[in-house]
């Protein structure tokens, strides 16, 4: 689980760097929606990761 936090974490990093780094305004809207979506889900996985403990299955 905590590695999906670390993905979401990449992702709303990546949106703030497209999004707040001066592309077009409606691209600008779209990624701040997209950043803190992202930051969200992140703050969950990584919650959900240290209170369960659970580790996802080996493959």
């Amino acid at each position: 689980m905590l590695s999906w936090a670390v993905f979401f974490l990449v992702i709303a990093l990546i949106a703030a760097v497209l999004g707040f780094g001066g592309v077009a305004a409606i691209s600008v809207e779209f990624a701040k929606i997209i950043f803190w979506i992202f930051i969200v889900l992140f703050a969950i996985s990584l919650i959900y990761g240290l209170i369960t403990g659970r580790r996802p299955p080996a493959v």
